[in-house]
């Protein structure tokens, strides 16, 4: 105990000590531009980012939390280091070439998460996990209308519906790890979780695109959205997602048998983030979110397609694209801290609208429980497991602050940091609960 708690105070101090020393860096750098303008500006920014990212993410797994909430809580603190008189990372939220290496991380993010589930496997699941994805996608959706209907009466409908997108959202990630850590990852539990969450993905990332795609239709000023169009969005929605699966299954096999031709160093992470760029570049240029693309590259990769190209290079594609993002996917995460507002952490309103929409956020994935009928499988795990919306929930949250209606962003400042609340309350609580449920003794031989 002893020592943990040394570890934890010198990484703290550490922290500390990096952050003044950082801060006189971009203190002194701010008279200074003569030799290489921009550019020496942006690497500043990198190199505070990326130190704050691996201090914060290494302090939140010290006390046993997602490196990820250590990341945004980090990214909080330098986005609002004026309200204590540090000026001098203002314009990290502002610069755009920031952004781009942020959202080409969250690009990087969601090919990663569709590359660990596969068509097969989405195939595999059964009904069970696909009546636990359906109800753990409706039903928060609907409280998070409902929630905001309830705060925002004010706003539009387009407001409503974008929050209970977000609610939407599930990081299994979280839950795989905790899973892990105890040992049940061949559980019944575990693979219906696991099931679910395939599922859940992709029915969130249409959810989102068909959300994304109304509002972005109504921010045109051609007044209300015929049928019609809100038909043409889904459909063109659920279109990209089956069309991306059902050609790429087809054309892959031959598309690497090409590639494999190809001679130099690289090849075979050139050809596949080809396929995730190409497909993120096609989602956008339709009016879909460019994550929905990447998302659906990783999802038809399947490992038979390329298993030449891992032997002759001696990598599997995870192993190639984890450094581009151990690079890129920190820059969104801590960005996504810097937008968030702490004044707005005093305003009693949007405390009690972030409290009722975690209720909601959990309540919500509980209804997850309803879709398991055997009774023997502990529901309540299963529930609790879908919960953490984590990542995904920031990058819903992240592409409402882009999306404007009316010269105004669907996601404003003060329920962004709402919505921040509710994504690192939802993850903190998963893990402590979802083990007390997982190894619990049964009683008189069944599962709750």
């Amino acid at each position: 105990m002893q020592r943990l708690f040394t570890k934890r105070r010198s990484t703290l101090l550490l922290i500390m000590l990096s952050g003044l020393a950082l801060h006189q860096i971009a203190f002194a750098a701010t008279g200074d531009d003569s030799h290489g303008g921009g550019v020496l500006n942006v690497l500043l920014e990198l190199i505070v980012i990326l130190l704050a990212a691996k201090l914060g993410g290494d302090l939140f797994e010290r006390v046993g939390q997602p490196a990820v909430l250590g990341e945004l809580i980090l990214g909080m603190l330098i986005g609002n280091a004026h309200l204590i008189g540090i000026t001098a990372f203002q314009s990290f939220g502002s610069n755009v070439t920031l952004e781009i290496l942020a959202e080409i991380g969250v690009i990087i993010l969601l090919f990663e998460v569709g590359l660990e589930s596969t068509v097969r496997e989405m195939r595999q699941v059964g009904g069970t996990s696909l009546l636990v994805a359906t109800l753990g996608v409706v039903v928060p959706f609907a409280l998070g209308w409902g929630v905001s209907f309830l705060f925002l009466p004010e706003e539009s409908k387009f407001v409503h519906a974008f929050i209970g997108a977000t609610l939407c959202a599930t990081s299994v990630g979280i839950t795989a790890r905790v899973l892990k850590d105890i040992g049940k990852t061949n559980s019944k539990e575990a693979r219906i979780i696991l099931g679910a969450a395939v599922i859940d993905d992709v029915m969130g990332l249409v959810i989102l695109a068909i959300v994304a795609g109304i509002i972005s239709a109504a921010s045109t000023g051609a007044g209300a959205i015929s049928a019609l169009a809100i038909v043409w969005i889904i459909a063109k929605a659920l279109l990209f997602i089956l069309g991306a699966i059902v050609i790429g299954q087809w054309l892959l096999p031959h598309y690497f048998k090409l590639a494999f031709r190809v001679r130099g160093k690289g090849v075979f992470l050139s050809f596949a983030l080809l396929v995730c760029f190409g497909l993120a570049y096609v989602a956008g240029k339709i009016g879909l979110a460019p994550i929905v693309g990447a998302f659906a590259a990783g999802l038809i990769y399947d490992r038979v397609n390329y298993q030449e190209f891992e032997e002759r290079e001696q990598h599997t594609m995870e192993e190639l694209i984890s450094p581009i993002a151990i690079f890129l996917v920190p820059i969104f995460f801590v960005r996504m801290g810097m937008l968030v507002d702490l004044t707005t952490f005093g305003e009693v309103g949007i405390l009690g609208f972030a409290a009722v929409l975690t209720i909601a956020a959990i309540i919500g994935k509980q209804a997850c429980s309803l879709g398991v009928w055997d009774k023997t499988t502990n529901r309540i795990a299963i529930g609790l497991g879908m919960i953490p919306r984590g990542e995904v929930g920031l990058i819903f949250a992240g592409i409402g602050a882009k999306l404007m209606i009316d010269s105004h962003p669907v996601i404003s400042p003060s329920t962004y940091s709402a919505v921040v609340i509710m994504v690192i309350v939802t993850t903190l609580v998963t893990p402590p609960l979802l083990k007390w449920s997982l190894m619990r003794q049964p009683k008189d031989g069944n599962e709750l």
